[in-house]
């Protein structure tokens, strides 16, 4: 994953500090890779609407990204400065009952949507997952909206999903979680606390096609894929479009 918004104006950092797209990161590549592990709920008899699910999943993100325990001294730091450092890998993998119920005794965080849950953990290695996580499964993630998705409401951060891709829930997940977290680096401190205090309110929506083309040549944040799953490398599969990002084109 990466993104192609190079804007660097010194009165607003177009990407923030804590960044793996600065340049002095150019080795990203050649670092030690980390992943960062999320988990959906998903039980038989009551699975999450996709679209919950995929807003909640970018809401996690962010929610691990400010956790006091990413930052400064804090006991995930090291490992979140790790996977930042290298490619920003995320894989989704579901549980239901008790493969949930031993996943939750790890830590992380869990988040809820209107009526999903998914778990986020510090990053780890690549073939360093716990085994309560490594043995649960990255396929069966599929979703549906059981009724039509309603249009995002005016002035909340909306990530455009590519109308063009056909992307399994859980790969969706993963790309929406990389948009808010380009977003986020992109945001100045004032902004982030705004956006914090909203609890991280955000919406998730497929762009209508006749629009694809604008929101990914805005200058807005690109999310484009590293294809190692699903779809070919290089493609562009999320616009994060933030009010206030938006309002610096």
């Amino acid at each position: 994953m990466s993104s192609q918004h190079t804007n660097q104006t010194s009165e607003v950092p177009a990407v923030g500090a804590d960044s793996p797209f600065r340049k002095d990161h150019v080795l990203r590549d050649e670092a030690p890779q980390f992943v960062l592990p999320l988990v959906v709920r998903i039980e038989k008899a009551e699975p999450p609407a996709r679209t919950d699910a995929l807003q909640t999943a970018a809401r996690a993100v962010l929610v691990l990204l400010t956790d006091e325990r990413a930052h400064g001294e804090g006991e995930w730091a090291r490992a979140v400065r790790d996977w930042q450092d290298a490619r920003i890998r995320k894989v989704v993998r579901r549980a239901r009952g008790a493969e949930w119920r031993k996943a939750a005794t790890l830590p992380g965080i869990t988040v809820q949507g209107a009526a999903s849950e998914v778990r986020v953990f510090p990053p780890v290695p690549l073939d360093g997952w716990p085994k309560e996580l490594a043995k649960l499964q990255v396929s069966g993630t599929e979703m549906d909206d059981p009724e039509p998705v309603a249009a995002p409401e005016p002035g909340v951060p909306v990530l455009w999903l590519n109308p063009d891709l056909d992307m399994s829930a859980g790969k969706a997940m993963a790309q929406a979680g990389h948009a808010a977290q380009l977003a986020w680096w992109e945001l100045t401190a004032a902004e982030r606390a705004l956006w914090q205090a909203s609890g991280f309110h955000l919406a998730v929506r497929t762009a209508p096609r006749d629009r694809w083309a604008e929101l990914s040549g805005s200058g807005l944040p690109v999310v484009r894929d590293a294809g190692f799953t699903e779809i070919a490398p290089g493609s562009c599969t999320v616009v994060a479009d933030h009010p206030a990002l938006r309002g610096r084109l």
